[in-house]
């Protein structure tokens, strides 16, 4: 997906609590194309709305949501895919979504 997002100009990271020295270990694992940002204290996830309560297992808990912004080059967001539920499939739809963008 990394090589498609560049033909829209686009800078892909991911973020979450772990740390850095976790980030480079999982990177190097999965040879991600990306970097992974570090956000200890939630405080960017919970900006976004990707840190806070949901469900797990029938009970209600604090942790990670899953989640996309699409944010322009001066910061505005243009797209925000909260709770994503089946992973595999988003990718798709981003692309879909910056196609559609390149049109208009």
């Amino acid at each position: 997906m990394n090589a498609e997002l560049t033909k829209y100009d686009v800078t892909l990271f991911g973020i979450s609590r772990d740390s850095l020295a976790s980030h480079d270990n999982f990177i190097t694992k999965y040879d991600l194309p990306f970097i992974l940002l570090s956000d200890p204290d939630t405080e960017i996830m919970k900006a976004y709305g990707a840190f806070g309560e949901k469900k797990m297992y029938g009970k209600s808990v604090q942790g990670v949501i899953r989640s996309t912004v699409l944010i322009d080059q001066e910061g505005l967001v243009l797209k925000h895919w909260a709770k994503i539920a089946k992973p595999a499939d988003h990718p798709g739809k981003v692309l879909e979504y910056l196609e559609n963008m390149k049109k208009t």
